[in-house]
């Protein structure tokens, strides 16, 4: 069994994890860099969450604050969008642009845009996928014949859905940031060269999203090895 765990695919994880370190570092630098630049017109995060929800005709969301640091999101299911210690009560840049994010997804919730309907549809299953598959997975390696396959292949096919959650949040996430910059841009919250602070920080926060796909990618690839061995050995 010891082939299974102490091979070359071990790589794969380590290039996912280093790529989502690198990422997380990135965000969180250039969060930090602007946090500390204040906007000239001292919104803070809360008060510019409410005015894009109210330009966007959004009134029944409640903008909450929530403890953690960059632990901001919105909650369709109880239409919250809860700002963090580092965005609530900041007048900051970077806090106005990460409320707006946040806005972005009540908006994207509104309007019923498609890819965030679909991504709330595999919230269970990703969240089943990417705590069983691997159980299912080790159970496959130490049965035999078609057994052995069949729980291998169900494990692959439950952290495929995991992996398939991932690359939907892509469009969503970019969608969001999207929305966010048009408002900010064209609402005069934020001044010109403030707007283009805030992409630095939305770009930044884009990269973990990207280097979590990336990783969960390499990760399937090595579950796909594995069982590709276990089928041929």
């Amino acid at each position: 069994m010891f082939y299974y765990y102490y091979d070359w695919t071990y790589l794969l994880v380590l290039i996912g994890a280093a790529i989502c370190i690198a990422a997380s570092g990135r965000v969180n630098s250039v969060f930090s860099r602007y946090s500390r630049v204040r906007s000239r017109l001292g919104l803070t995060g809360r008060e510019a969450a409410e005015q894009i929800l109210h330009r966007n005709g959004i009134y029944d969301v409640q903008v909450i604050h929530i403890p953690g640091n960059l632990t901001d999101h919105y909650n369709p299911g109880k239409k919250t969008l809860g700002l963090s210690d580092t965005v609530y009560n900041s007048t900051s840049v970077a806090a106005v642009g990460v409320a707006a994010h946040e806005c972005g997804h009540a908006v994207q919730h509104a309007v019923g845009y498609a890819p965030l309907s679909i991504r709330g549809a595999l919230v269970p299953v990703a969240n089943i996928g990417s705590t069983a598959a691997w159980p299912l997975i080790i159970i496959g390696l130490f049965l035999n014949g078609e057994t052995a396959m069949l729980f291998i292949n169900l494990g692959i096919l439950l952290f495929s859905a995991a992996v398939l959650f991932q690359l939907i949040t892509l469009p969503v996430e970019f969608n969001a940031s999207g929305r966010a910059v048009k408002v900010l841009e064209t609402s005069g919250m934020l001044y010109p060269d403030e707007v283009s602070s805030v992409k630095k920080v939305l770009g930044a926060a884009a990269l973990t999203y990207v280097a979590g796909a990336a990783s969960m990618i390499l990760q399937l690839l090595r579950l796909i090895i594995i069982g590709g061995r276990k089928r041929n050995g």
